[in-house]
Formats: structure tokens, sequence, C-alpha cells
């Protein structure tokens, strides 16, 4: 019988449940042999015998010695695997002596018989002695020699003839652990602080010892010895290669095992974060250069970006809101874009003639896929915690998952979208500071250029005809070994694997995205930060407000305040204009709107809100003395600044009650703006406004 197994019979112990008990009796039964325990206080219980072999329950008591996965020596496989190929050949050819001197054969086996075996001086018949003498003589050593061999290959086969590895107790071992424990203490204690010393820890973890232990109690070791106790120590706890940042992010993994989010399907987990961008934009207002914040959206399971919005020197909460609202409703293909940009249309067989018309309707051409996420990942940033967001977050039904503080990798596909944003287009654009102060050119903000829009649409570009083309690492099919997909076709996979994608039940929650005002409604309209608004729906009979505190909510877009949003108590959605938005022909932001006020109290000894306007128009060089085709493309470049793509005009109305048709007017739309004649749109109808012709015209004037 081998070594490595016992024998389960009538009289072999077990410990069972932690007891001791004995085998009395085996049967054998119509569903399985059966064996029957008796404890050491005498009670009787069967179990079956599988049970007492593969049950972690059960152990049996071996009679005798034999190897065990406790024993001190290493793995058959672990000995031969660290062998190089001529010490596993000569490993090979001396079991082959070992064996002859045994057995009479090299192979262990008469069947397997070399021809000449059994040689006479390895005859079985003679002695073992006689053969090791023989043995000794042939290879020119010891017969005590041969003789170990055989020992230890009864022992422990081929492995057991391996040589024999000299392991070195290590250095830690060597030392004393109060020392050793020390030592991290003090090296843990200047985490946060300026990289350390070797000699400083030393000299520290000495001063420490005596003090806590007392002088000669505890052995310090030499300087040499230390140094290589602390490289131990550096692997558990970096402080000196690498730098402090790097330091203090180690230091912050979880001791535990690694956890990760694991989206089955589009949309179900959407990554949000913002960056400050490698590149210098000069401002549309004060022509200055500037630093510009990215935020971006993407969806986890594709990798698809569903949102991007440049902001100049900071990001706010409603920009997160922007970037949250593009994955509803995705931004138009403009048409200077490559072919490739345009998303391709889902479930759509592509051997199915579809009309053209339909094709380039208000909802085809866009530049990503549309859904609605059911999570968003987020950092602790102000702008994703804000109320803002999460109370639309709230409204929409998502739920927010935020990441663990100072962990990156948490969210690790969207920062390497950062990496590769930077390394595939923003290095190649004037204006290109590096990542970091030592990678910066003398003055990287002189070669700026590009205003905030043209880079931002350079940006949405390389996403919508590269990132989203080209195959990721990261985007596998496990079924399928060495397929790479890139992120459009990685939704269209996830579409058919999950079989449907989240969409708003209703279009018009869009209007949530966006900020709310409480004010009263007087007879000249509706008064928000200085600018008076008015249109139809506004109850002007001085109706009660059913609120508290008799004020009315109203929707604003902090980046076009030229109009804004109410919903009456019959649930209807009106558009208000601003006062003076006929006479702007452009969107005006919040913060346009007041540097105007800084620029009219700067040049007059009085102020009101058509001088702010001229004072804008004028300092954007889009005054009234401008040809209509300059203005035109200023107004081309503005409309692609504008937040929220609220086109509630593609939208359709609801079933009951029907929207009317002040509410069907969008925001990112050309329909927004008033035609060149100035004509006064304040009612919020604009029936006989065509944007296709409006575009048209101005690039043949252009």
């Amino acid at each position: 019988m081998s070594g490595g197994v016992v024998r389960l019979s009538v009289g072999s112990r077990l410990v069972y449940d932690g007891e001791a008990v004995e085998v009395i009796e085996m049967v054998a039964t119509a569903v399985g042999n059966q064996v029957v325990l008796k404890d050491r206080l005498g009670r009787m219980l069967r179990v079956a015998a599988k049970e007492l072999l593969l049950s972690e329950r059960a152990r049996v008591v071996p009679d005798g010695p034999g190897p065990s996965s406790a024993d001190d020596e290493d793995v058959a496989s672990v000995v031969l695997s660290r062998l190089s190929p001529a010490e596993r050949q000569r490993l090979v050819e001396r079991a082959g002596h070992v064996r002859e001197v045994r057995t009479g054969y090299k192979s262990g086996s008469a069947e397997l018989a070399r021809p000449g075996e059994p040689r006479p001086e390895y005859d079985p018949a003679l002695p073992f002695m006689a053969r090791y003498a023989a043995k000794a003589a042939e290879l020119e050593v010891e017969a005590r020699t041969v003789e170990r061999w055989v020992h230890d290959f009864q022992h422990g086969g081929e492995a057991g003839l391996a040589p024999a590895v000299r392991v070195q107790s290590p250095v830690l071992e060597r030392c004393d652990p109060r020392w050793v424990e020390i030592a991290v203490e003090v090296m843990v204690e200047h985490l946060d602080q300026a990289q350390l010393m070797r000699k400083t820890v030393l000299d520290r973890a000495r001063a420490r010892v005596i003090a806590r232990f007392g002088e000669g109690v505890v052995e310090i070791p030499g300087r040499s010895k230390g140094y290589e106790a602390l490289e131990e120590l550096e692997k558990q706890h970096p402080t000196f290669r690498l730098s402090t940042k790097r330091n203090r992010d180690i230091a912050a993994r979880p001791k535990g095992t690694y956890g990760k989010l694991r989206p089955t399907r589009p949309g179900e987990y959407l990554l949000m974060d913002t960056t400050r961008l490698d590149v210098f934009a000069l401002d549309p207002m004060t022509l200055r250069w500037v630093n510009c914040e990215l935020t971006v959206a993407m969806d986890w399971y594709s990798r698809c970006i569903t949102g991007l919005r440049l902001t100049p020197v900071s990001t706010k909460a409603v920009d997160a809101a922007a970037v949250l609202f593009q994955a509803y409703r995705p931004p138009k293909v403009l048409p200077h874009w490559p072919a490739q940009a345009v998303w391709p249309e889902h479930g759509i067989p592509r051997s199915v003639l579809v009309d053209q018309d339909a094709l380039d309707g208000p909802l085809a051409r866009r530049a990503g896929p549309a859904l609605a996420p059911e999570t968003i990942v987020v950092d602790h940033g102000k702008i994703f915690v804000s109320e803002h967001l999460t109370s639309v977050c709230a409204r929409m039904g998502i739920s927010i998952q935020p990441v663990r503080l100072r962990t990156g990798r948490d969210k690790g596909p969207i920062e390497r979208f950062f990496k590769t944003l930077r390394q595939d287009l923003l290095h190649a654009l004037p204006g290109y500071k590096g990542p970091d102060i030592f990678s910066r050119g003398v003055r990287p903000e002189d070669e700026a250029f590009f205003f905030l829009d043209e880079l931002a649409d350079k940006i949405r570009q390389w996403v919508a005809a590269d990132y989203h083309r080209a195959p990721h690492t990261s985007l596998v099919e496990p079924s399928i070994p060495g397929l790479r997909m890139s992120p459009a076709q990685m939704f269209e996979h996830g579409m058919a694997r999950a079989g449907y994608i989240e969409v708003p039940r209703d279009p018009y929650l869009a209007l949530e995205f966006l900020e709310t005002e409480w004010r009263t409604i007087q007879p000249y309209g509706v008064e928000i930060d200085g600018c008076r608004y008015n249109g139809d729906g506004l109850y002007h009979d001085a109706r009660p407000s059913p609120y508290r505190g008799g004020l009315w909510p109203f929707q604003v877009n902090p980046d076009d305040i030229t109009r804004i949003y109410f919903r009456d108590l019959e649930r209807r959605w009106h558009v208000l204009i601003w006062e003076h938005a006929p006479g702007l022909d452009m969107p005006m932001s919040r913060d346009a709107h007041r540097y105007g006020w800084k620029l009219v109290a700067a040049r007059h000894s009085y102020a009101s809100e058509r001088l702010v306007v001229e004072e804008l128009l004028e300092r954007w060089n889009l005054g009234f003395a401008m040809t209509l085709a300059e203005r035109r493309m200023a107004l081309r470049m503005a409309r692609d600044q504008v937040a929220f793509g609220i086109e509630l005009d593609e939208l359709p109305a609801p079933q009951a009650p029907a929207p009317p048709a002040e509410c069907l007017a969008g925001v990112d739309d050309a329909a927004d703006f008033a035609d060149d004649a100035g004509a006064d749109h304040s009612d919020g109808s604009l029936e006989d406004f065509d944007a296709d012709a409006f575009y048209a015209d101005a690039l043949e004037e252009l």
C-alpha cells in the first residue's frame, strides 16, 4: 500500500465534527455504502461513506507516518520546476541509476527493459550491498552515496534526488521583532510628511527602542543589517523609493480582497469625472487664455462617452447635470464633422431600404448613444454631491454610487480615457502645456488660439470619429478569445445580450436638469437677476401661488438666460423670453451677463440692460456694424456653448394634456434665436423659422 493513503475499514479511527469516533461496521445499501460510527460515549451514528471521504467534517486518523500537506518539505512539482534543464537532465539520469540498483532495470519495470537488461552486476537476485558497490564503481562514487540516493528516492521519488536548496532565513526573522515593530511605526508615522531617509529611520527607531525598553534590552541591528531590513519593509510600507503621493496611494489600498463592479448591460453604470486639461484655451468673452476643465460621462459597459462638457477655469454643478442630460439627449453631429462620426442606427437591418428623409430627421445623426443610466459612479467632488445633481438623480430614478476617497481605480476606465485623450489628441494641439510642470514649455499660453467652443468641438469629433471606432483591449467577449471590440460594437453587443436598454419615460423630464428659481409674477412678467421675462402662460391676473410663500418655480439655464421655462397649474410647460433677447441674436450666459454689467459700470455713469447687451456685442466684435455673415458665423459658434440641448420641438407631445406650441422651442436649436430681421418672438412661436435654410445661407455668404 502507498504511504500516501490510509485504509478505511472496521476499527479505523476518525475525527467527525470534532469528536473522536471509530468505525464499527460498513453496510452496503441500495443508495450506496454507509459506515456506522461509535464515539467515546457509545453513541452510534450512520453516515454515507462518501461523506467521510469528501466532507470537511471528517478527517481520518492515520495509523502510521506518511506524507502530508502539512510537511515542511516542498511539493514535488515545486522542487522539480525550479531546476534548470541541465539539472533536470542529470536528475533523470541519476533516477535511472537508482531504479537499476533497486530493480535491475533503468525504467524500473521488466516490461520496459532495454537491450541487455538486467546486467549481471545488477541482477535482482544479488544482495543490495553488492549492487550498491557495483553502481559506486561504475559512477566512481562512494557506496554510501549510492545508498543515500536509494533512500531519498524511496521517500521522495525523483524530487528526493534534487539538490538541496539552501534557504536563507529572511532578514526580518533575524532581527528582534520589537525593533521591527518600532521601525514600521516610524515609517508609517511620516506617511503624510516629506520623504524620509533610511538613516533617519534607523536613528529614530534606535532612540525609540532605548526609550521604551531600556539600554541593551533589545538587540539593535547594525548599519548594513538595518538597511537590508528597511529594504524588506519598503515592500510592505513604501517610504523611500517612490514619490510621497504614490506612497500615500499604496497605503490607502484595501487590506482585504479587491472588489469590482461588473456591468452586464449598457446604461447599468455611468462613470462621471472632471479633470483639468493639459491645454490652454481662449475665453471668448475676455479674449484671454484660461485653464479649462473637462467633465465626462462614460457608459462603463461599452466605454462609450455619453456626454462631455468643457468649462473655463472651474466646473459647476449645472455643468455636471448638463453632461448627465446628454446621456438622454446626445448632441447632434455638425455638418463639418466626418461621416464616421455619425452614430450608427441600432435595430435597423442593413438590408432594409429606409427613406433618407427618415434618417435625416430630428432624431438621426447623433454623436453618441442615447440611454437612461441606472447608476452613476462619481467621486466626492462638490459638483457631484451637490443638491442640484442629487435632486435631479432622485427625480430621474438614478442611483448614486460614490467611490472610495482617493481611490482612482474605482473609476479606472474614465481615468484611462483622460490619458488616451491627452496622448492621442491634446498633445498635438497648440497651447499644450504637458501633464506636469516638468513637461511644460517656456510660454505655452502664447500658442493658445482655440476658443473653448472650438476645443470642445475638436474633442467631440475625436471621440465620435476615433475613440468610439477604435478597438479597445479591455472590451472583450470571453466566449471569443482574441476578439477586441470598439465602444460602438460593444454597445450593439450589449443591446443584443441584454435585450433592452433603459430610456426616459417622459421626454419633458429633461427640464429637471435645469436650476430652479423662485419668483413672484408681476404685471410686467418675471424678473430674475435683473432680467425681465414675459410670455403666454403667465398668470397676470395675480392668481395666488399654491406654493409656500406665494412664489412660483421657474427653470433657468445658466448658459442661456435668454429664455426660462414655466409650468402652469395644468402641468403644461411655457417658454418665457427675455425682453432684450430679440436684439441679442445669440445665447447669453449668466456669467456673460454679469461681466457685461461690470463693463457698463466701468464706462458709464448709469447702467441698463440695453447697455449691457451693446457692450457685450462690442466686446465680442459682434455689433450691428458687422456684416450679417459674420454675425451668423458667430451665432453658429456660440450655439455649441449651450450646455443643455433641450430640443422640445423634436419630442413627442404627451397625450393629455397636450403642451402648447410655445414650449416646443429648443434651447440648442437654431430655432431658439431670432431671425436676421430682428423679428420679435417673445410669444414663443417659431413656426415660420427654417433652421436649415438659416445656416445654409450663412455658409453660402461665408
